[in-house]
């Protein structure tokens, strides 16, 4: 993060009822998203899953995270008013490892996982969880 020039992202481990959830990285550039839901999202992202750079917010002080905004919009509503798709920044080598995750005392619900293996889509086994 602390190399984050704009916005960087990686994936978020045990999120969205997968494994891992976040962006599709390839040669240093994000080419898509990994989610089980809300494809249309500009952003298909979660909060634990990006970084954005101080100076950039500091250079646009009317972007905001739109309260209003639907659940799993939130990041979109910010992000979109801030940079597009080719401006983020893949860490974790090339999104290629968990470094985040989203933990409870419960055992996770890994429903959306369940049913992308179902379809034979299951998420990279290479990606430790």
């Amino acid at each position: 993060m602390r190399d984050t020039r704009v916005v960087s992202v990686w994936p978020v481990g045990i999120c969205g009822g997968l494994r891992f959830e976040g962006p599709r990285c390839q040669g240093g550039r994000v080419t898509g998203w990994y989610t089980a839901w809300g494809f249309e999202r500009p952003f298909q992202i979660d909060m634990a899953g990006f970084a954005v750079s101080l100076r950039l917010l500091l250079a646009h002080p009317e972007a905001r995270i739109d309260p209003s905004a639907a659940r799993g919009y939130l990041e979109s509503s910010l992000l979109e008013t801030l940079v597009s798709m080719q401006d983020l920044e893949p860490r974790a080598e090339d999104c290629s490892k968990v470094l985040v995750w989203h933990t409870r005392t419960e055992v996770p619900n890994m429903k959306h996982e369940d049913r992308l293996i179902k379809q034979g889509k299951p998420s990279n086994p290479f990606i430790e969880t």
